[in-house]
Order: C-alpha cells, then sequence, then structure tokens
C-alpha cells in the first residue's frame, strides 16, 4: 500500500479520522447496498469520478444541477449513480453534519467501486472540498471517443497524468458498458468509406455488427471488455491486442507504438497484478488534480446544490 500513499495539496489519508471516524465506511457500505441491486452502478461511480477530476478538478462540480451545468455538457449526459452520491451524503450528514465534502465521497465511492468487482484497494487520500462553478462549456476537457492518442495525451497532461497514467485510468473500462451511438460509425461506413474499422478483428466485426445494426438503436448499451463487463480485471488489454477494443479512442491504445509497449505490460497473470498496482496509484494522481483544500471552496449540504 505504501506505494499509493501520495498526497495533494492538503488531502492526506484518513482526514477524517477524528471529526468523523465513520466516514469511510458509511460511503462503502452505501456503495455496496446500490450494488447488491444493481452492479452497473459501480462502473457508473468510476467515471463519474473521472468526468469529475477533468473539469475543474476533483471538485464534485459534475454533482451540481443547473441549466449551464457540467451535468447538461454532451459527454456527462449518460452519468449515472447520482442517488447513491445523495443516499451517501444523506447518512454522513446525519452522522457528522457539514464535515464531508462531495469531492471526497465521490474519490471514496470510485475505490469501493472497483474493490466489488473484483480489483485491489488502495488508501484514498481524503480533505478534498466542493467547488462552486460548474460550467457545460469546460466539459471539453474530457478526453473524447474518437481523439487520437497525441490529443489525449495532451488533455492527461494538462492535469498532470503522464502516458502511463492515461493507459491506465482507460484501463478502467474493463468494468461497464457504453451505447451503439459511440462507435457503431467503426463497423459501417467507416471514415467515409463502405468498410469497417480496419483495426477491428474480422471475425470479431460480425459480433459487433449483430449488436449494433446499421441504423439501429444507439442507445443499446455494449459491454467495453467483451466477457467480463463485471470484472475489474485485465481482459480489457488483451481485447485491444485482439482487435476487440469498442472505442475508437481504446483500441488506439494498442494501434499507437507509444501507448502499446504500456499495454503490453498488463498482459496475462503477471500483467493482472501490476494493473492492480498501478491503477490504484494512478487513481491517486488523478483524484489530487485541482483540489480544493483549507479554506478554498466549502462542504456542501446538498451534493447537487452550492450553499446559499
Amino acid at each position: 500500500m505504501s506505494a499509493t500513499l501520495v498526497h495533494g495539496q492538503g488531502t492526506r489519508v484518513g482526514f477524517y479520522a477524528t471529526t468523523c471516524p465513520r466516514a469511510e465506511s458509511i460511503v462503502s457500505s452505501t456503495v455496496a447496498t446500490h450494488f447488491r441491486s444493481n452492479t452497473a452502478i459501480a462502473p457508473a461511480l468510476l467515471r463519474m469520478h473521472f468526468h469529475d477530476c477533468f473539469v475543474r478538478g476533483c471538485d464534485a462540480s459534475v454533482l451540481i444541477d443547473g441549466s449551464n451545468t457540467e451535468k447538461t455538457a454532451p459527454p456527462n449526459l449518460g452519468l449515472r449513480g447520482y442517488e447513491v452520491i445523495d443516499d451517501a451524503k444523506t447518512q454522513l450528514e446525519a452522522a457528522c453534519p457539514g464535515i464531508v465534502s462531495c469531492a471526497d465521497i465521490l474519490a471514496l465511492a470510485a475505490r469501493d467501486s472497483v474493490v466489488l468487482t473484483g480489483g485491489r484497494s488502495w488508501l484514498v487520500p481524503t480533505g478534498r472540498r466542493d467547488g462552486r462553478v460548474s460550467l457545460a462549456s469546460e466539459a471539453t476537457d474530457l478526453p473524447g471517443f474518437r481523439e487520437s492518442i497525441d490529443s489525449q495525451k495532451q488533455k492527461f497532461s494538462a492535469k498532470g497524468l503522464n502516458t502511463q497514467d492515461l493507459v491506465v485510468l482507460v484501463g478502467g473500462h474493463t468494468i461497464g458498458t457504453t451505447a451503439c451511438q459511440f462507435f457503431s460509425y467503426r463497423l459501417y461506413n467507416f471514415n467515409g468509406t463502405a468498410s469497417s474499422d480496419p483495426s477491428i478483428n474480422a471475425s470479431f466485426l460480425p459480433q459487433l455488427q449483430a449488436l449494433c445494426p446499421q441504423n439501429g438503436d444507439g442507445t443499446k448499451r455494449v459491454a467495453f471488455d467483451t466477457g467480463s463487463e463485471n470484472r475489474f480485471d485485465a481482459s480489457f488489454f488483451a481485447n485491444l491486442r485482439n482487435g476487440q477494443g469498442i472505442l475508437e479512442s481504446d483500441q488506439k491504445l494498442w494501434t499507437d507504438a507509444s501507448t502499446r509497449a504500456i499495454v503490453q505490460r498488463f498482459l496475462g497473470i503477471t500483467g493482472l497484478a501490476a494493473f492492480n498496482v498501478e491503477f490504484g496509484r494512478s487513481m491517486v494522481k488523478m483524484s489530487n488534480t485541482g483540489v480544493k483544500t483549507g479554506t478554498d471552496g466549502e462542504i456542501r449540504k446538498i451534493c447537487s446544490a452550492i450553499n446559499s
């Protein structure tokens, strides 16, 4: 665990040890309760934390309701799991009013989601405070599903994350699903041609076309990690090697030489162990991105609204 003991600007492991000793256990039990009735909540919470951190830092700005907030931006329209954060917040306010931030709930819930799906735990530094600004226009900081590796690298670098962090964090797609509308263009008339994306394995293509027929239901969900969508493992990387990445931006991790070498490290049994260690390390780095601590920001009473 010592390898993941990274401290950000004012965050530290055990921040609530005296002010709200049950904070972490309340979050983990809340996530577990929701997970038991809907396993899709785990990848949803992991994704929400990522989407929060990439816009204005990890300050729970993605949770704020409003007409032009981050929630309303196209990349965030598919986010799920707000009710889990609200549930945890309600319980925390009852136990320790005004102490635990929504930003910390998100960071803890992301870790707990990985553990529930079979991944290795890590120590989460806490002490973040909640932001008061949320702008849909800033969601362009999020990497897109068609972006080149160079563009993805630039967006990660802007958050203090390197190329290994990029590969590792995209590896979070080992759990969860996406919608046909985000990759069906790869299956038909790719880049204006009459054929499919050549990086898709030829024997895998009919399987994807059956799941997402041309002009079919664009909202239909398809696993990122074929055959292992509910298990946090390293098969996602094997799928990239085999030309079975679902998103174009994911498959490019294998077709681009600069990221392929990192993907190769996470193949096989030893690769799984390495991935688990590195995932916790990269999550701690990301979760310390642009955090507000001390007297910055606030501790929201309700996660979807700034304090009046």
